[in-house]
């Protein structure tokens, strides 16, 4: 009885997140493992067939953020698939992807020459149906243009990741998450000298019918490993009145 209940529930969630209007996940069966980050996910699971973006402050939050990314398209990718990488210029040493489980052989790299170009490019490459993952490196993207792409992966159940470095204007647009993730400072393995695993601040800014977060996470052994507790972020219109 007690099995059947949490299945009426789970079922329940389901269904009311699609009266909200989310189509995310729907058809997916992967899901991807980020510990005590998958709280604050509906259903509590990272959204698939939806459009997430990078927001990257600074030059140097640019491998943080494509080192996390990475991680999560290697998880998408075990069922099998390739991943479209979208870009003006390679900023990516491709074997260093392999640091985080992601085989530089299985995705294709298209460089666009126009900038004006690459939304385009995107948008076809997430209509593919037997793609694992678009990463798309735009800097600007308003709220249609962002809606076509959010169209498309609802059709074709592609997951798509938008890294935005330095952008002039954040905005608001229909991606269903927005993402900063900075570096931090490593910490050597039982005081050994040399340079420690992979250490980030993760800041979930928004995430649609889930909750905003933030945790600081090492990249080891094949895993994320959290390094200290959730930190809760107060939204900020809250901050201004408070």
């Amino acid at each position: 009885m007690q099995l059947k209940k949490a299945d009426i529930i789970t079922q329940l969630k389901k269904d009311i997140l699609l009266l909200k209007g989310s189509k995310c996940g729907i058809g997916n069966t992967i899901q991807i493992k980020l510990g005590s980050i998958d709280d604050a996910f509906p259903n509590g699971h990272f959204p698939l067939g939806a459009i997430h973006e990078f927001i990257n402050e600074k030059v140097e939050y640019a491998a943080a953020a494509k080192g996390f990314i990475s991680y999560l398209v290697s998880a998408l990718m075990k069922a099998g698939g390739t991943c479209i990488w979208i870009c003006q210029t390679i900023k990516v040493f491709p074997p260093s992807l392999k640091s985080f489980d992601l085989e530089p052989d299985k995705i294709i790299f298209v460089n666009v020459q126009k900038e004006k170009d690459l939304l385009w490019v995107t948008e076809e490459a997430l209509k593919c149906e037997g793609i694992a993952a678009v990463i798309a490196e735009l800097k600007e993207i308003n709220l249609i243009e962002s809606r076509r792409l959010q169209l498309a992966v609802e059709k074709s159940h592609v997951t798509g990741f938008i890294i935005r470095d330095q952008p002039r204007d954040i905005g608001i647009n229909a991606c269903v998450s927005r993402w900063k993730i900075s570096p931090l400072p490593s910490s050597s393995e039982n005081n050994l000298p040399g340079i420690g695993f992979p250490r980030w601040n993760i800041e979930l800014l928004k995430i649609r019918n889930g909750k905003p977060g933030a945790w600081i996470m090492e990249w080891s052994y094949g895993k994320l490993h959290p390094v200290s507790e959730q930190i809760t972020l107060v939204p900020q219109e809250e901050r201004k009145t408070g």
